[in-house]
């Protein structure tokens, strides 16, 4: 009988998963709205009523959700720093405190998901590289790479007084050009490596090189110092990086494919997947791509680009010596053209930040001016999954109950917070409202009936219905719910 109403337990609790990131199954259809209602449950007004001041009371809900959802974001450790440091621009151009340790387990949940994707389940051949995060070779005109200097070169440079004014300029040019620049991309290393492992896959084409890591770019303050003279800050970013090696013939098919394949992508995580979209764009050559953006509260921003880079960039890299360029295309022996998918994971990340955020109605008071926020990310990507408490009861015996499942749920692969260790008492209310801001997707709660039958109190971050289940399937129904949203 026990055993029965489990596997009820389990169905109905993955049933409300399926609802709650329907989503992410059906592509982002709306839901139908009946006659004289509206999305939020309220009744529908006259159009005119509705356009008068409407984008400004837009713009203001707007910062506000924004604010909310940082302050959340600073306040559970996605993101470190203080409030000041923490703000739109700074996360968008990596100018900022970095992530914490919330916030590090979603990208690194995020790496994994692309990682998967792109390199582990493909039947073509896509290769892991790794390169230098500083790239030897001289300055070209109109480079605006951060160059690595020794800062003692540099004093005894500037120091050194029988050097004139023409001198000291030659010599700090000379250094600038010969000393290794910061990487802005990973394409320049994976080029690197193309043809010993043009080698690896026999020549055969295609063939991808896959890398994620971190990369760094100029950005202008818009403080000027005493002098009136900008100053630039280093911004960083975690890129995830796919170069595809094939023919001329086919580029055109493959980069419609992967174009296909990362914006579906993209979309599965979303509970919103139609913020998630795509647009043609063209660089200074002509050479064709794609940009996918994510939809934010303010506009547009790129998450990830695609280019068919040609041939262009295989032969600056080898200089006059084509034939070890050349891979088999059929028959044919031919110097492949290169297709670039490069993705921003920490800005897909504060993407999926934005979309999971959810203001809802907080079932743990009457007053209609409170409100419940959680962060309802897919539970692939949440970097806690359950959480582990305890009730009343006898605490030692409690507690090593605890202990056991604590271990158990670990030796499988799932993330548990230990949250029977706090010392400090809390209300389940105020309990269910801090992770439900820190994206754990089940409460685990151990109590005196535990340790009478074996039952436990299983409570969801979605649908915030209590379930019972016996404490002994409680890891194979974890198992299942992640590998379920997995596969929607």
């Amino acid at each position: 009988m026990r055993s029965g109403a489990v596997v009820q337990a389990c169905q109905k609790v993955c049933r409300c998963l399926l609802s709650g990131f329907g989503g992410r199954g059906d592509g982002g259809q709306a839901e139908r709205l009946t006659e004289g209602s509206s999305p939020l449950g309220g009744p529908l007004r006259p159009r005119a009523e509705l356009s008068q001041g409407s984008e400004s009371r837009e713009a203001s809900e707007s910062a506000e959700g924004s604010e909310a959802l940082l302050e959340i974001c600073r306040r559970r450790h996605f993101l470190s720093g203080t409030k000041r440091h923490i703000s739109r621009d700074s996360l968008l151009t990596g100018c900022h405190s970095g992530f914490g340790p919330l916030g590090i387990g979603l990208r690194k949940n995020l790496a994994a998901e692309w990682w998967s994707s792109v390199v582990v389940f493909r039947e073509q051949q896509v290769l892991p590289v790794d390169a230098l995060h500083h790239e030897p070779g001289p300055s070209l005109p109109g480079d605006s790479a951060f160059r690595l200097v020794s800062a003692e070169t540099l004093r005894e440079i500037l120091q050194d007084k029988e050097l004139s004014k023409e001198q000291l300029v030659a010599f700090l040019e000379n250094l600038l050009k010969t000393s290794g620049k910061l990487r802005e991309n990973l394409l320049h290393g994976a080029l690197e490596h193309y043809v010993h492992c043009l080698d690896l896959v026999n020549k055969k084409l295609p063939y991808g090189l896959a890398q994620i890591g971190v990369c760094f770019h100029p950005v202008s303050d818009t403080k000027q110092t005493p002098d009136g003279v900008k100053s630039q800050r280093i911004g960083e970013k975690t890129e995830a990086s796919l170069v595809w090696f094939t023919s001329a013939r086919t580029a055109s098919q493959w980069l419609d494919f992967w174009l296909r394949h990362r914006l579906l992508w993209w979309r599965k995580f979303a509970v919103s997947p139609s913020n998630f979209s795509s647009s043609d764009c063209q660089d200074e050559e002509g050479r064709k791509g794609n940009k996918l953006y994510y939809n934010f509260p303010w506009g547009k921003e790129p998450i990830e680009t695609l280019w068919n880079l040609e041939d262009r960039e295989l032969l600056h890299m080898y200089p006059g010596n084509v034939s070890q360029l050349y891979g088999r295309d059929g028959r044919k022996n031919v110097v492949p053209s290169v297709l670039s998918v490069n993705g921003d994971l920490d800005r897909g990340m504060l993407a999926y930040l934005y979309d999971s955020f959810q203001l809802t109605e907080n079932s743990f008071t009457r007053k209609k001016n409170l409100h419940r926020k959680v962060l309802k990310l897919h539970p692939c990507l949440a970097p806690i999954k359950v959480a582990l408490d305890m009730g009343r009861g006898p605490t030692v015996e409690l507690r090593q109950v605890c202990q056991g499942l604590f271990n158990e749920l670990l030796e499988n692969g799932i993330s548990v917070w230990p949250g029977y260790l706090e010392t400090a008492q809390s209300s389940l209310e105020l309990l269910y409202s801090k992770y439900d801001e820190m994206s754990i997707l089940f409460t685990v709660l151990i109590t005196e009936a535990t340790l009478e039958n074996g039952l436990i109190q299983l409570r969801s971050r979605d649908t915030t219905m209590k379930e019972m289940m016996h404490i002994s399937k409680v890891k194979d129904f974890l198992t299942k719910y992640i590998s379920l949203a997995k596969n929607l």
